[in-house]
């Protein structure tokens, strides 16, 4: 925050734009620094952290905005700069009772919510912005609902998984209606084929599956008989889902097969 108020000290106004560049420069960030982004995905985190730094302080009056992605120093700001601070934080910040009024939420009777009150001091200890620390916090459960989920499936019957893995695909697009889906898988069973589904609602191709509840690595010569098993099917493409992981030698022969095009779904990704 304080590196962002002395850009504004010369009283000029200035873009958030602008001051990204100008901050990545001083900090002598690389372009993977730069380009690191949040957990979601969607923003990048230094342009998140130097976007709160000045909401942060425009709610406590340090900064004003004459426009959208706009701001310019205030008299406020200008005083806090010539008492020369070692640094401006969220702490700090609440001395002001424009920022505390922000940075606080209460509920009925005027009480602090607990859980309100225990977010605040985690930002103010921690140097992510709020919704770093909410990212985290839903990556985090996100976790443990997959963990909890692999565990179910690993303790369930084998025709609970079949029956997840076709929910899965008539999710994507794939197989028609569930129906249509439901009846394609389980009624194989040989040649290392346990299902076939359509492609599309109209049938125009198949996928044949192989849907695998698996305890340690997946190997090259298990995915290399899935794909002898199409190729005596005649068949062009196949999914192979397992709850484990693939080694790197089966991923790397699924990528040199011509005219047999095999997709390989790991625990992980079936998950996500």
């Amino acid at each position: 925050m304080l590196p962002l108020l002395k850009i504004a000290g010369d009283g000029n106004e200035h873009s958030r734009n602008e001051v990204i560049e100008r901050l990545a420069h001083q900090f002598g960030l690389s372009e993977n620094e730069r380009n690191e982004l949040l957990p979601s995905g969607v923003q990048r985190k230094f342009d998140n952290r130097v976007s709160w730094a000045r909401t942060y302080m425009q709610k406590a009056l340090l900064l004003s905005s004459p426009g959208r992605s706009k701001f310019r120093i205030t008299e406020r700001g200008m005083q806090v700069l010539k008492d020369h601070p070692p640094q401006i934080n969220v702490k700090f910040l609440r001395q002001f009772p424009e920022f505390v009024a922000f940075n606080t939420h209460t509920v009925k009777e005027g009480k602090i919510d607990e859980d309100t009150h225990l977010t605040q001091e985690i930002i103010e200890k921690t140097s992510q912005t709020p919704q770093e620390i909410l990212e985290a916090s839903y990556q985090n459960l996100r976790q443990t609902l997959a963990q909890e989920l692999l565990e179910r499936i690993n303790n369930s019957p084998p025709k609970f998984f079949e029956s997840l893995v076709v929910d899965l695909l008539v999710a994507m697009g794939y197989g028609g209606s569930r129906k249509d889906a439901g009846q394609a898988v389980g009624q194989v069973g040989d040649g290392g084929i346990d299902g076939i589904i359509k492609e599309d609602k109209l049938g125009l191709d198949a996928i044949y599956l192989q849907a695998k509840r698996w305890e340690g690595t997946v190997g090259s010569p298990v995915v290399q008989g899935f794909a002898g098993a199409l190729i005596g099917k005649k068949a062009r493409k196949g999914v192979f889902i397992t709850t484990s992981n693939f080694s790197p030698q089966a991923r790397s022969f699924t990528s040199g097969t011509e005219n047999l095009k095999i997709i390989l779904i790991d625990g992980d990704s079936l998950l996500s």
